[in-house]
């Protein structure tokens, strides 16, 4: 993301900040900005489907695995902004200059093809939140989804303040409507600190939607863009103030994603309240607006729908400026924004063209982030723990043997997943 700066008022702040001459909450405000636009990445359109299943069908019992999935990803956002910090490079650059061309050659078209995936489901979930609000048919929709994200997408020329300012704001948005959204809903509160702190698997099917929980919890799009994020924002002049933004960072990361993780238990918590009793069975975005509506009122259902619209926009901005980033990164080549934003929006125009079931779509964009994960979690953490790449700042041992174990589960999840979307029968689930 070398293309975007910040302006000279915020880099003397943030130089005070890191040479200790600037203290307090409002110093490190100045740092905050690349989890959040992160973040996004676990509140998108893709986490509104598993969480209305593990809500509607299990109540509360599956918010644990939440809390989980919450933890691993803010485990590897860190590490993806650690990379970017420590070396000055994001992680695709380091795959370019650490692997051998061939390869090289493979993980970009692999990974090109996850930032399309993403922004299928990405571009199709605010569509889908258009259409069914105002009433427009789909693909008008989706033409709104494409102005309004490309209108967003410009304000990445004017620097990193304004469009993580645009991005808060979206998730603000999410998060607002989900508060409402548990005023109206009636919730046991103490059914929830049950289902938080008390580990349960009621049955087959419910480790079924466990293993979508957590295997797609960590996306391949976020952890480069991360290290692309946090890359060039600020100048560090010696080891100290590498230390101390390093810990700014690791603070901003368990903030955002912590907000993001109690938008997810939110939408968990919603989805029992509303459906659990009497509509077990409801498991997509359609079904869920319509039975929001006769079980708690036009403003529950009218609230979910504008967090999906704000759910899908904002994480297909992210998802473009991703692509930019994996481009960039990869091969040393980049597109205009605007040919970008079409090469990602035209898979799901021909999807909707053809006809193709918009859920079957969102399906299949997740088989292929299954298939194009391990690529950047494996290479994310070879070099976080190799002293030659990250010198002092590798990985302790206890860290790299959680961030092994993290992967190994992710991709092992995601493995499962691939095989039950093939029908292929796994002992133990159902």
């Amino acid at each position: 993301m070398t293309q975007m700066t910040l302006t000279d008022r915020t880099k003397s702040g943030m130089s005070a900040v890191l040479s200790g001459q600037r203290r307090g909450i409002g110093g490190m405000m100045l740092f905050a900005g690349p989890a959040i636009i992160a973040s996004i990445a676990y509140v998108d359109p893709g986490n509104y489907a598993t969480n209305i299943q593990a809500g509607a069908g299990y109540g509360f019992a599956l918010l644990w695995v939440v809390v989980l999935a919450n933890l691993i990803a803010m485990l590897f956002q860190a590490l993806s902004a650690k990379l970017g910090i420590v070396t000055g490079r994001n992680l695709a650059e380091l795959c370019r200059s650490e692997f051998p061309r061939p390869t090289v050659i493979a993980m970009w078209v692999v990974s090109e093809i996850a930032a399309m995936a993403t922004d299928l489901a990405e571009f199709l979930g605010g569509a889908i939140g258009l259409s069914l609000l105002f009433g427009i048919p789909l693909m008008a929709g989706m033409v709104v989804t494409a102005i309004v994200t490309y209108a967003i997408l410009l304000v990445e020329g004017r620097g990193f303040r304004p469009m993580e300012l645009v991005i808060g704001a979206f998730i603000a948005i999410i998060g607002l409507c989900y508060l409402a959204e548990l005023f109206i809903a009636p919730v046991d509160w103490a059914g929830v600190a049950q289902g938080v702190i008390l580990p349960q698997m009621p049955d087959a099917a419910a480790l079924t939607i466990s293993v979508g929980i957590i295997g797609a919890t960590v996306m391949p799009h976020a952890i480069y863009l991360h290290s692309g994020l946090t890359q060039n924002r600020a100048v560090v002049r010696n080891e100290q103030e590498r230390r101390r933004l390093l810990r700014f960072s690791n603070i901003e990361v368990v903030l955002a994603l912590a907000v993001a993780g109690m938008i997810n238990m939110a939408m968990v918590i919603t989805a029992a309240s509303a459906f659990h009793a009497g509509h077990r069975d409801v498991a997509e975005i359609g079904t869920a607006y319509h039975m929001l509506t006769p079980v708690l009122g036009a403003a529950a259902a009218s609230a979910f729908l504008v967090s999906l619209i704000a759910s899908g926009v904002s994480s297909s901005v992210v998802g473009t400026m991703a692509g930019q980033v994996i481009m960039q990164g990869f091969v040393r080549f980049r597109i205009p924004i605007w040919l970008r934003r079409v090469v990602t929006m035209v898979p799901a125009f021909i999807v909707v063209g053809l006809g193709v079931n918009p859920t079957w779509a969102l399906v299949l964009s997740q088989v292929v982030l299954s298939l194009a994960l391990p690529v950047p979690m494996v290479a994310l953490v070879l070099f976080t723990g190799r002293r030659q790449i990250m010198g002092d700042y590798v990985n302790s041992r206890p860290l790299q043997a959680l961030a092994i174990l993290g992967t190994t589960v992710i991709v092992g999840l995601n493995v499962v997943l691939l095989a039950q979307t093939f029908g292929v029968p796994i002992p133990g689930l159902g």
